[in-house]
């Protein structure tokens, strides 16, 4: 079975190269990534100029555009027998309302619109620690297993998110759980010379029980089914 495989930290995030890792163990992924780092520019997609096409190797291409270019640039010229399509493991969470702001979230979103299923998988991050992507694909792997093998629904996606545990902690469960509903704290702080800037404490968002943000920082691994039809 094949995989595109994308992100929207750029080709060379050691996220994906942690999802390749995941994907290896289940079939053949070919990365098919953004040139550069593209986070948070949503389902933006490449209208009125060329996007290139760079190779980087054996089974990996660099697409100059957006996480959304790169699926449709993947499906239609470079993996078009791709299976599903994977996308991450994103630098940081995408939880409740992120999933609107996420180019790693629309990589898939644009995928399901064309009729292939896929995956999202990101990565919170607690201040001061570090990531364990050894660890990560470890985590990850069972988790596309189990989805890989689920009857496909047509508009349907996965959202995972990882929890960041201390490095001596036990390996988390995995909980399926809705989407928060509440967005993220609203403060911008003003600098004289270039303007205002999101302020808001990612840590106090409003957390609804039971729902992907709790879950994920209680330290479990948070599963949402996405449906967009």
């Amino acid at each position: 079975m094949k995989f595109l495989l994308t992100n929207d930290d750029g080709i060379d995030a050691p996220g994906l190269a942690a999802l390749v890792t995941a994907a290896s163990t289940l079939g053949e992924p070919i990365v098919v990534g953004p040139a550069g780092p593209q986070s948070g520019v949503s389902h933006a997609v490449t209208w009125q100029k060329g996007v290139q096409i760079e190779s980087r190797g054996e089974k990996r291409f660099a697409i100059h555009g957006t996480p959304a270019d790169c699926t449709r640039l993947g499906l239609l010229h470079l993996v078009p027998d791709a299976k599903w399509v994977l996308s991450g493991i994103n630098h940081g969470s995408n939880l409740g309302a992120d999933m609107y702001y996420s180019g790693t979230v629309a990589a898939v979103r644009e995928a399901v619109l064309h009729g292939w299923p896929g995956i999202a998988v990101s990565h919170y991050r607690k201040a001061g620690m570090d990531f364990d992507w050894d660890r990560a694909a470890r985590w990850v792997t069972p988790v596309l297993q189990d989805l890989l093998t689920r009857v496909i629904e047509p508009g349907l996606f996965y959202n995972v998110n990882l929890p960041h545990l201390p490095a001596d902690a036990d390996d988390p469960e995995v909980v399926w759980c809705p989407l928060d509903p509440n967005p993220l704290p609203l403060n911008y702080r003003h600098e004289e010379e270039s303007g205002l800037y999101f302020a808001g404490d990612y840590t106090l968002r409003e957390r609804t029980p039971g729902a992907d943000v709790a879950t994920c920082f209680g330290g479990s691994i948070a599963v949402t089914a996405v449906r967009l039809l």
